[in-house]
């Protein structure tokens, strides 16, 4: 085995070592914060989506209302069912963009995964790294 000679002081190692932290502690937060604005991205869209489908479901609501009265007070069967048949358009539509909004918002998870992953592999390298520089057996005696 061949020994190795460095010649860094301990100060100069323990700084290097902050100055390392330093720079990956930054990276990290780069990340996470990249990560999370894409997250929030995606519940914008799905909140749109589930507040587009709301304020369909309002009106068509009260155009089915107003056909069953349309139906009921009038004979006239032609204006209920045009009324029925905008009601019920209405009401599809609105339920396709809430069950899109539903579903967008299930998806999305507003955790930063791969920056918990990351910063899992950067503590596993860590650890293997203090366990190889600790292993009596790569010493020099």
């Amino acid at each position: 085995m061949a020994v190795v000679k460095t010649t860094r002081s301990i100060p100069e190692l323990i700084g290097d070592v902050v100055n390392d932290f330093t720079v990956l502690v930054r990276k990290e937060t780069a990340l996470a914060r990249v990560e999370m604005s894409e997250k929030i991205g995606d519940l914008g869209i799905g909140i749109g989506l589930l507040v587009g489908g709301s304020v369909l479901l309002i009106p068509a609501l009260v155009i089915l209302l107003q056909a069953a009265v349309a139906g009921l007070v009038a004979a006239g069967i032609a204006s209920a069912w045009s009324a029925l048949i905008v009601g019920g358009v209405v009401l599809l539509i609105g339920f396709i963009l809430l069950a899109f909004g539903i579903s967008r918002l299930k998806s999305a998870r507003p955790v930063p995964t791969r920056t918990i992953g990351q910063l899992e592999r950067d503590a596993e390298m860590a650890k293997s790294q203090v366990r190889n520089d600790n292993d009596p057996s790569k010493r020099a005696a």
